[in-house]
């Protein structure tokens, strides 16, 4: 269609629709009717299913045989839903020659008014039309309106149609109202929502109806989990949170794909930890998020894996809550799962392991565990478990004789996953006894992953990201040249 459409809600609450088709596409129009409080009535030879079981429950109304013009007598729209284009065609007609709006399915010159693409937050909706020309473009907005919008603008949308005449009343001008609207929503209303604390969400609006004061809203910190490094598996909510962030406080490890996904226009601050060179320290950080906080800001803390698992997030939302700002989380997909994952190593397996234990070789100020008696040895050298180590790197000698001293047997299966699920992922696989020699071998650098258990073993025959899994150092190969490593992708 050459001319633009005039976009139109509907209210067809109790008023018949005609619905011509008995099918699959007959279902969705039909299904988006009865949403809408419509009465359709479908004409068609056959019902489908589940359109039989709509009639069964006395939601539609059929009548069965081929399309006759009586069919449009008393209705609101008809819709020609049926995969035969003459039909299609002369309901199309029948409806002009009546002045009803009509829609021919996937048929944009044939309709008068086209069904667009809608994201449905309850009392909002947002529909996307192409007139017809794009029907995919359309979609493929939805599904990103879809991730960026939660159902807090539904209680959003809700909660101003419960309360419109008592703000208009406190707020007759239009100006105030604006700024009324404008300070509520840059409020934690929205986060409250989406944290299920209606009352608390209703009290904060009380609230604001009372205040005339325009004073500086408070902002709030969201720890996010950034999962291994491929974007991929940021999770939706993880999404919506970094969309929304005015500051972005990132670990060193978050990749720059998944840094690409947030916001434009936010301040991002690298604030990692890294055993050499430039570290920034827990309690600078905890600064920084109360500064950005105070200062009316939504703040993300953006974490590689998960806030929770050896994420410091604990010490984090201790620190938030004693200072009274707000916050909520965002879990991530940690290492362990992720590495694993990728490297094709079921962590349990009814055969090998029905444990597992997740274990990091740091503690509060970056102090190392291995050589300090934090770890029960004995605990983590039983049989039938798997473990994954955290940060342990640099500690992997002591991992070997720790292990083979408490009694795991030196031909223990290993798999050391480095950059998981990242493009330059490289998987070093080979027994207890040969673990850091072998990683010496391989050069094998943080940020990596070690597991440890029969389980290890199954990365040989069931990888399926990047390349095949390398192997344990050669004999003696303490007298051979070290490799070079590959290029990073």
């Amino acid at each position: 269609m050459s001319a633009p459409l005039f976009p139109l809600f509907a209210d067809l609450r109790n008023r018949p629709v005609r619905v011509v088709g008995g099918g699959g596409i007959a279902e969705r129009k039909v299904e988006a009717l009865l949403r809408a409080g419509a009465l359709p009535r479908v004409g068609a030879p056959e019902l489908s299913p589940r359109l039989q079981g709509w009639r069964d429950q006395g939601r539609i109304e059929w009548q069965a045989g081929e399309f006759r013009e009586d069919w449009l007598d008393g209705v609101w729209l008809a819709i020609a839903a049926t995969d035969d284009a003459a039909i299609n065609q002369r309901v199309a007609a029948v409806a002009e020659a009546r002045r009803l709006l009509f829609n021919v399915v996937d048929d944009a010159e044939l309709s008068s008014f086209q069904v667009p693409a809608v994201v449905d937050r309850g009392a909002l909706q947002i529909a996307i039309s192409s007139g017809g020309a794009a029907p995919m473009l359309a979609r493929h907005l939805r599904k990103r309106l879809e991730i960026q919008l939660d159902d807090a603008w539904g209680d959003l949308a809700a909660l101003f149609a419960r309360q419109r005449e008592r703000i208009r009343a406190r707020f007759p001008d239009l100006a105030q109202r604006r700024r009324f609207f404008e300070q509520l929503l840059a409020g934690p209303l929205q986060r409250l929502f989406r944290q299920r604390q209606q009352a608390r969400a209703e009290e904060a609006f009380e609230t604001s109806l009372r205040q005339t004061a325009t004073a500086p809203t408070q902002g709030s910190v969201t720890l996010v989990g950034a999962g291994p490094g491929d974007p991929g598996l940021i999770t939706l909510n993880a999404l919506r949170a970094m969309n929304e962030a005015d500051v972005i406080l990132h670990d060193r490890l978050v990749s720059d794909e998944v840094l690409q996904l947030s916001r434009r226009d936010a301040v991002r601050i690298e604030v990692g930890k890294s055993a050499q060179g430039h570290s920034v320290r827990q309690e600078q950080i905890h600064a920084l998020m109360l500064e950005h906080a105070r200062a009316g800001k939504q703040v993300v803390r953006l974490k590689g894996g998960d806030p929770f698992v050896f994420g410091r997030g604990g010490e984090e939302l201790e620190f938030l809550r004693a200072h009274a700002i707000p916050y909520e989380v965002v879990p991530g997909i940690t290492a362990a799962l992720a590495c694993a994952a990728y490297a094709g190593i079921p962590l349990t397996h009814r055969d090998h392991a029905q444990s597992l234990r997740l274990v990091t070789a740091h503690c509060k100020d970056s102090q190392h565990l291995l050589d300090e008696g934090g770890l029960d040895w004995a605990a983590l050298a039983q049989e039938r478990q798997t473990l994954a180590v955290y940060m342990g790197v640099a500690g992997l000698d002591t991992v070997r004789t720790r292990l083979i001293q408490a009694g795991r047997a030196p031909q223990t299966p290993f798999a050391l996953i480095e950059n998981g699920s990242r493009a330059n992922q490289r998987v070093v696989t080979g027994t207890l006894a040969d673990l850091p020699d072998a990683a010496r071998w391989h050069q094998v650098r943080s940020p990596a992953l070690l597991i440890l258990g029969e389980v290890a073993a199954l990365a040989d025959t069931l990888h399926w990201f990047g390349d095949a899994p390398l192997h344990a150092a050669p004999p003696h190969s303490a007298n051979l040249p070290v490799p070079k490593l590959p290029q990073a992708a």
